[in-house]
């Protein structure tokens, strides 16, 4: 961003390393003014006053433009995930076969794969206040047409079930970049980490409350309430976004064709060789999350070495959310973390410890401990990760960074439930879950050892 907002925006497109800098400079985090703004251009953030303490820091949603997106995104939470219930019982309900369940994982993985690295380049190319809003109106016809086929003869089709899943989930890999993207615009950087934060607990919030009220709802027999709520409140955040100035990225933007995203994908991952740090912030996710992602072991601990607690799957699958709320409600000193890259180190081993502790756990209440400090120690992170991805990025490559992000996020827990999946097997739930969480432990000491920019890595200094 620049000093003057009727300026043109400088490139800060560059190879080397983080540590070298970047050219231009980086207005204080604080609100978008009331003025108008021309075509083109987005209005410079004010500073706002930063909170202390421990509570939920708050202060973004003084910025009118946060907000929006905040309340759109916070709209659209608990409908989401009642879809993520709804689609894998009405799977089974149709085919009675736990395979095909599966296989629908597959189906919504692989378009959010290819349309999530290609919609950080197109968002790297178009205002991304239309993107979102193109998305946004995408995403809630294909939840409404899930609704009306709900109501189909049978239960509805499969295979016209598996084509709007795979819709919503590409709609959703082009929009998530974006929405990603125009934080630091709208919150400058002093506000990133913040605005994370409340963006990650809502999130966490929806994660415990949709699937309740969905349970509710299907054992009521209606799925189509289900999908019709989705499709609503996506329908609130697409009026919301529309408030929204225009959001064009940094850098010049042209025609857009699907060579030039296609070729953007391949700039994006080129720019990142160069930056150790950016790097690093997938690499530790990853390596979290391969060895240490406990959800396939779930259902063998329910039905075995906990079978005599009530309600031990469901305890299971919520104990990660609930440490990550808890930990969003009072994750105002994670906001003000200027050493994030060593904070992240530490929440990550946090998480591979706690995994330890989970795999050793004979009662489920332990278990369930475990898991709560091990979400705890992975919204750490993923705050902190997110944050310095769109404050060390240049402002035109915020897009891309956002899609790799993106894959990396949907795709570590599924290779994590594979490989926890086959040592349990082989070896039993103890072996894979403490073998897994030793593992990150040490990675993550090698990459302190190894990588020193990424541990050394400061907020204050990105964008100096």
């Amino acid at each position: 961003m620049t000093e003057d907002p009727a300026a043109p925006r400088p490139s800060h497109a560059r190879r080397g390393s983080l540590q070298q800098g970047r050219s231009g400079t980086s207005p204080p985090g604080g609100q978008l003014p009331a003025d108008p703004v021309e075509p083109g251009e987005v209005a410079e953030p004010a500073p706002v006053p930063r909170r202390r303490g421990w509570a939920l820091d708050t202060s973004p949603l003084r910025n009118p433009g946060y907000r929006r997106l905040f309340w759109g995104l916070t709209s659209t939470m608990v409908g989401q995930q009642m879809t993520l219930v709804a689609v894998p019982v009405q799977v089974y309900a149709i085919t009675r076969d736990s395979l095909l369940v599966g296989v629908t994982s597959m189906v919504s993985l692989v378009p959010l794969v290819v349309f999530g690295l290609l919609g950080g380049a197109i968002a790297d190319a178009m205002d991304r206040r239309r993107l979102m809003l193109v998305t946004g109106v995408g995403s809630a016809v294909t939840s409404a047409l899930l609704a009306l086929q709900a109501l189909l003869p049978g239960g509805g089709s499969l295979w016209l079930l598996w084509a709007l899943v795979a819709a919503v989930s590409g709609f959703t890999a082009v929009n998530q970049p974006a929405r990603s993207a125009v934080i630091p615009a709208l919150v400058g950087p002093e506000g990133v980490a913040a605005a994370n934060a409340l963006a990650m607990t809502v999130r966490q919030v929806g994660v415990i409350v949709g699937p309740l009220v969905a349970g509710l709802l299907i054992g009521l027999g209606d799925l189509f309430v289900a999908y019709a709520v989705d499709a609503a409140t996506l329908l609130v955040a697409v009026l919301l976004v529309r408030g929204l100035p225009p959001l064009p990225p940094g850098g010049n933007t042209g025609p857009l064709r699907l060579g030039a995203a296609v070729r953007g994908v391949g700039e994006g991952f080129t720019f990142l060789r160069t930056q150790p740090v950016l790097l690093m912030t997938f690499v530790v996710d990853v390596v979290a999350m391969l060895f240490a992602w406990p959800q396939a072991v779930f259902p063998e601990l329910a039905a075995d070495r906990y079978a005599g607690s009530a309600n031990a799957y469901g305890w299971l699958f919520a104990g990660i959310s609930i440490g990550a709320l808890l930990m969003g409600l009072t994750s105002g000193w994670v906001s003000r973390v200027d050493r994030q890259g060593a904070v992240v180190l530490a929440a990550i081993v946090v998480w591979g410890v706690a995994i330890i502790g989970f795999g050793l756990a004979q009662s489920l209440w332990m278990a369930v401990f475990f898991l709560a400090v091990a979400g705890a120690g992975d919204m750490v992170s993923a705050v902190l990760r997110s944050s310095m991805l769109q404050t060390a990025a240049p402002d035109e490559m915020r897009g891309r960074m956002q899609g790799v992000f993106i894959v990396v996020v949907a795709g570590g827990p599924r290779l994590g439930d594979l490989r926890a999946g086959a040592v349990a097997s082989a070896a039993g739930v103890g072996v894979a879950m403490v073998s897994g969480g030793v593992v990150v432990v040490v990675a993550m000491a090698v990459v302190a050892l190894l990588v020193p920019s990424f541990r050394l890595f400061r907020a204050s200094r990105a964008g100096a």
